[in-house]
């Protein structure tokens, strides 16, 4: 790990309207941190990462990469992975994979010919040695299982090499054994290639599993007469060993109740 600080978060505040989700919102995170996200149902998780990728904009509060302002849309630096993968139907493995790079070289024609078309083949057929899908390169999405379908979504969020990886819940509907394989890929391909990750999970295992340091997003106050009237923040920034044995906390020691302030 690095000892650069690649991600700042200032003060930062989220609302929809009239209901906050976020608040006080303050980190710092160095280069090559594997970031787990925890937290209850509704607390701005998912939230929180939309706004690394600038899918959404903080309320009030600043969030710098490498000492810069996030730019307003999402760009090839932070790649992102879904629970549902965000792959075309219509496209093999291979097209999927060299369909950014074509719209990027011809966004009329949407394809790249000759030499360029030869090199980006070459670089996905690497990428899919990697990621495990060099036999599946020329099958469509619906003859993969679900494992394979979320290593091409994570095959595409690789192309464009990014310094941050960001992961919402990416293995949550897959089976415990499908899980536990990709939870191998994933911690190799961030060793390998020297990511920083946030991945936001309702696993706290997993959280405890995968990461270098695991974030705890909760409401520090409570009022049940309105239960949306204040936001949550991080309550627990705990320092991990990626790939510990130790016994996770719970729940309850995570999320405890907390009086009406």
């Amino acid at each position: 790990m690095s000892d650069k600080v690649c991600l700042r978060v200032t003060n930062l505040f989220k609302s929809y309207g009239s209901m906050p989700v976020l608040e006080r919102v303050n980190l710092s995170v160095e280069a090559g941190t594997f970031c787990t996200i925890v937290g209850a149902s509704g607390c701005g998780k998912s939230t929180f990462l939309r706004m690394l990728l600038s899918q959404e904009r903080p309320t009030r509060g600043t969030i710098l990469l490498d000492g810069e302002p996030l730019p307003d849309e999402p760009t090839p630096d932070r790649g992102i992975v879904f629970q549902r993968y965000s792959v075309f139907p219509h496209l093999t493995v291979t097209e999927n994979l060299i369909l950014a790079d074509e719209l990027d070289a011809s966004p009329g024609l949407g394809r790249l010919f000759g030499a360029a078309r030869r090199k980006r083949k070459e670089a996905v057929d690497n990428l899919l040695e990697t990621i495990g899908l060099k036999a599946a390169r020329d099958r469509y999405p619906a003859q993969l299982s679900g494992g394979m379908q979320q290593r091409l979504a994570i095959a595409q969020a690789l192309s464009k090499k990014p310094k941050i990886l960001l992961l919402d819940e990416p293995f949550g509907a897959l089976d415990p054994g499908i899980r536990a394989d990709m939870h191998t890929l994933i911690l190799d391909l961030w060793q390998d290639r020297s990511m920083t990750i946030f991945m936001v999970t309702h696993d706290i295992q997993e959280a405890f599993k995968l990461g270098t340091r695991m974030l705890v997003f909760d409401k520090l106050r409570h009022d049940p007469h309105q239960p949306d009237a204040y936001g949550a923040t991080i309550t627990y920034d705990l320092p991990l060993e990626s790939g510990s044995t130790r016994t996770p906390p719970s729940a309850e020691d995570l999320f405890p109740a907390h009086p009406v302030s």
